[in-house]
């Protein structure tokens, strides 16, 4: 984060624009918008700007002494000596100051403004791309109609009773975010403020009846930001508590709530953070303190990721939940490395199976793992993988049957490696891959030399 986001209060305080024309007057508009009083220096003014109502029109050169009292400053002017000039001496001052199109000579930004007040959205790219902050704004713009100012409103109207009512924060939060994106919210955007209002009162009559908070199992997929649902993504925007592990990367848990509190649950190859049953009883507490959590589970939560016991005990102790399937590691690292899962000329089926048992072991039925035709797809299978291949061979699958390795897929440090089951546990003792790692069996590695340079982002 180069820049600091705020909004600045400039309601009847008086800034600086050095500039008079096309620039400033824009510039300038946007803080009598604001409740500014505007001071303008330049040696021309346009006279549009010279005559609004708020603006101290002052013809000449710039100078020190016009910082005299002003708030926040603007450089505006088409001469980088000037406008260097009213930086160095704004931040000597300890004024606000920002330059135009000149972010080394800022000290703060003025971004792209979405104006729905009281609700503000503000859009900066740190100075890097002005026109790619306007055409964010002009995506969003598209899907907040004007009136949301008129739903702020309401919202501000009965945040007082809401919170008196509601002392709970996490129930009072669910409890906006029900108001907010519902049918109350239909009622006020299309003007009917009358309906609205009795409707928050018996939301307000039912939330006294609330006992407890909701889980979300969230899929978060194989780690590629891009491949997580719409509804995966609006759900942990909602969540008060995020609960994520091992396999959920970075850039995904940056995109939950800012403010939500985040609980680390990684289980590694023996090293446990917690415990699959504390994590279980985790879920069922947050819960019951009212709070809406969101369980990020690497893949999708049913396929290995022991879904199944964690929404078992929420259904034993009465807790609501909601499962959000997520793109599983086999389709996803597959599709990443150029690896077909089924083919017509190489695999009629695909199977998926864990490396890692309950017991630390890798007891397989490898008979049925070693039938031709089939792409078998392990899971957490690195550690085993010399038993791996030796079983496969012992069972009848031939020792030339292609095999690849696949590190950290779908990410930017995704590596892929490829062998045959008699070469690969000596290819991966000399590269050294890192868990996490998926392990995809058959005649469709054959394929990935063809197609792994077509994907978007192709592998190594």
């Amino acid at each position: 984060m180069d820049f600091l986001p705020v909004f600045h209060n400039v309601k009847g305080k008086l800034c600086l624009v050095v500039g008079g024309g096309e620039i400033g007057k824009r510039k300038a508009g946007v803080l009598l918008e604001a409740g500014a009083k505007v001071r303008v220096v330049a040696p021309e003014i346009d006279p549009e700007l010279a005559k609004q109502q708020g603006v101290e029109s002052v013809v000449a050169r710039f100078e020190a002494k016009y910082l005299e009292d002003v708030t926040l400053i603007i450089a505006a002017t088409n001469d980088r000596s000037v406008n260097q000039n009213v930086s160095e001496l704004a931040q000597a001052r300890g004024i606000p100051v920002n330059v135009v199109d000149d972010p080394e000579l800022c000290s703060f930004i003025m971004p792209a403004i979405l104006d729905r007040s009281p609700l503000m959205v503000a859009f900066s790219s740190g100075g890097a791309s002005p026109v790619l902050t306007r055409m964010m704004r002009g995506k969003l713009e598209t899907i907040i109609p004007q009136n949301y100012s008129r739903l702020a409103a309401f919202a501000e109207r009965f945040r007082e009773l809401v919170k008196t009512r509601v002392t709970n924060p996490a129930k009072r939060r669910i409890f906006w975010e029900n108001a907010l994106d519902g049918v109350i919210a239909e009622k006020v955007l299309t003007g009917d403020e009358a309906s609205a209002e009795v409707m928050l009162q018996k939301l307000l009559e039912s939330e006294d009846n609330i006992e407890h908070g909701e889980v979300y199992l969230v899929g978060a997929g194989p780690g590629d930001p891009d491949l997580l649902t719409f509804r995966a993504l609006r759900l942990m925007q909602k969540a008060d508590v995020v609960v994520y592990d091992n396999l959920v990367s970075k850039p995904i848990v940056e995109m939950t709530r800012r403010d939500a509190e985040r609980i680390f649950v990684g289980k590694k190859r023996n090293d446990h953070t917690l415990q699959q049953e504390e994590i279980n009883e985790l879920l069922v507490r947050l819960a019951k303190e009212g709070k809406r959590v969101v369980r990020l589970k690497g893949g999708d939560p049913f396929i290995f990721g022991r879904g199944g016991e964690e929404i078992e005990t929420l259904a034993a102790e009465g807790i609501p939940f909601q499962v959000v399937p997520g793109i599983t590691a086999a389709s996803g690292v597959a599709s990443y490395a150029g690896i077909p899962l089924t083919h017509r000329d190489h695999a009629q089926s695909c199977v998926f199976v864990t490396g890692h048992l309950k017991d630390g072991t890798m007891n397989l039925d490898w008979e049925q793992l070693a039938r031709p035709k089939q792409t078998v797809v392990v899971y957490m299978g690195l550690h085993g993988l010399e038993t791996l291949c030796s079983e496969l061979i012992k069972h009848g699958m031939p020792d030339t049957t292609p095999i690849a390795l696949v590190q950290q897929g779908t990410t930017p440090n995704q590596r892929v490696i490829t062998g045959t089951l008699a070469t690969l546990p000596s290819i991966a003792q000399r590269e050294k891959p890192q868990a996490p790692t998926l392990i995809i069996i058959g005649g469709v590695v054959t394929l990935r030399d063809k197609l792994a340079w077509f994907h978007p982002h192709p592998a190594n």
